[in-house]
């Protein structure tokens, strides 16, 4: 079963980066797909970006396109998050995913852009 810690939220003004590191422990990190999601207070989790097992194809929701880039480090089973230009519609906690069928999710890390 897949272990996953979400890191590197934290409070940020409006036009400014943070970087989200997720770590995977359990199943062969190189193995799988994974993914990025986020969900704000009140609101349903929803997709924000994806990429392929080796990192060569990425996919993003259209309010994050452009301004943030996901990428993942097998070596190190570790997925990034980078994210520019950020705006107070970003705030939410983040989640990682693995695309292995098993449901499980992390604890997400809190990201908070004040105006």
């Amino acid at each position: 079963q897949v272990q996953l810690v979400e890191s590197g939220g934290g409070l940020v003004q409006a036009g400014g980066s943070l970087r989200l590191s997720c770590t995977a422990s359990g199943r062969t990190f190189s193995g799988y797909g994974m993914g990025w999601f986020r969900q704000a207070p009140g609101k349903e989790r929803e997709f924000v970006a994806t990429i392929d097992r080796s990192g060569s194809i990425t996919h993003y929701a259209d309010s994050v396109k452009g301004r943030f880039t996901i990428s993942r480090d097998n070596a190190k089973n570790t997925l990034y998050l980078q994210m520019n230009s950020l705006k107070p519609l970003d705030t939410a906690v983040y989640y990682c995913k693995m695309y292995d069928g098993s449901g499980n999710w992390g604890q997400g890390t809190q990201v908070t852009v004040s105006s």
